[in-house]
């Protein structure tokens, strides 16, 4: 069905996807190729939020470079958009400048498209193809999948650990337990996600900033504090520069309420019955706030909740080829009754980052007719 160039395109529409890795957010991470007569003649990625899409970047390339793009064929890593957002339907605008075909990798999970932008193409007679590299396609926008298809978004529990799963020393001390190399990898995942969450423990353990700085960003992720009691010291780091987002209990001290408040920090109480954070109706507040992915370095006992209450997608472990005894561990939550009822992962990938490991491990697959085998994109 598809040939070796076509294959080779898609590959480059993916790399041009991963040029917009930090900055499409809520949109995907899309990327265009417009190929005529066996040449390139545009290309293109998304845009942040309220510019150009993929395909019209393609287009505009192609005709700045003196290209007329009818009878082209369009490459694209998801299907063309059919509806009106921030920015006109993709659909319309490859339909005027008669393409005469369109590959996509996936189709959109976007309820308001899905296969809907695919269809108006043929109606149109555009030739349109569907499925290559869609593996590729979905881990890059693995996050906008799930918010679209779950209300939630795609949830990374990273931990750094020895290999005895000790995350530091009794007395609190972690830093630094793996080496460099894997400590930049973080911070290059920190960068990929919507939001970096943490917990008050953490906060009062390491006071950190949360921030990405090991890598370039163009932008720094919007970070999320766990804290019911709101006990945030007002002089802690994760408070400076662009306001965290805290979610609370139900009746947060008034005088501290007031002290955030005064310096532009969002808190929003959300309680369960035990009176503590709710963690599921989190995760669908965050979607509708356009996160697709959630990336959270917290202490043992968040980690346990967040376990426990179903909100991991995969975990991003570190392993450091060392040993600590007892010391706190990666997660705390009540062990099972039986090796049955153990809560199952499968191993994604396995990478050594200098003297370390990094592992990335999946509790289950979003979207079970997308195949799973791909490298993570970062």
């Amino acid at each position: 069905m598809f040939s070796q160039t076509d294959f080779s395109h898609m590959e480059r529409a993916l790399a041009l996807a991963a040029r917009g890795m930090y900055t499409t957010t809520p949109n995907p991470r899309v990327g265009c190729v417009l190929v005529k007569d066996g040449d390139v003649i545009g290309e293109g990625f998304t845009q942040p939020a309220g510019q150009d899409h993929a395909e019209i970047r393609a287009l505009k390339d192609a005709r700045a470079r003196g290209h007329d793009p009818r009878g082209a064929t369009a490459y694209v890593t998801l299907e063309p958009c059919s509806h009106f957002g921030r920015t006109p339907p993709c659909v319309h605008a490859l339909i005027d400048a008669r393409v005469a075909k369109v590959i996509a990798a996936m189709e959109d999970p976007n309820p308001a498209v899905s296969g809907r932008g695919l269809a108006i193409l043929r109606d149109a007679g555009i030739d349109v193809r569907c499925g290559l590299l869609a593996n590729e396609a979905y881990e890059m926008n693995i996050g906008f999948v799930s918010r679209m298809t779950r209300r939630r978004p795609w949830v990374r529990m990273k931990v750094a650990a020895t290999l005895d799963g000790r995350t530091g020393l009794p007395s609190g001390e972690s830093q630094w337990i793996t080496g460099e190399a894997a400590r930049a990898d973080g911070h290059a995942w920190r960068a990929r996600a919507c939001a970096i969450l943490t917990g008050i423990g953490t906060v009062r353990e390491d006071d950190p900033q949360l921030t990405v700085r090991a890598v370039e960003t163009p932008r720094q992720p919007q970070r999320v504090l766990i804290d019911s009691r709101l006990d945030v010291p007002l002089t802690a780091r994760i408070l400076e520069g662009p306001p965290p987002w805290v979610f609370c209990g139900a009746e947060p001290d008034p005088a501290k309420a007031d002290a955030l408040r005064e310096r532009g920090i969002e808190f929003t109480p959300l309680t369960n019955e035990q009176g503590k954070v709710d963690l599921p109706a989190m995760l669908g507040i965050l979607a509708d706030r356009g996160i697709n992915e959630l990336h959270v370095e917290a202490g043992h006992k968040l980690n346990g909740s967040l376990l426990r209450e179903g909100c991991v997608d995969e975990l991003l472990v570190y392993l450091a080829p060392s040993l600590l005894g007892s010391a706190p561990g990666m997660f705390d939550f009540t062990p099972p009754d039986t090796l049955d009822a153990r809560p199952h992962l499968r191993f994604h990938r396995i990478d050594r980052l200098g003297d370390d490991l990094r592992i990335l491990a999946r509790f289950a697959v979003v979207k079970t007719d997308v195949p799973t085998d791909a490298k993570p994109i970062i």
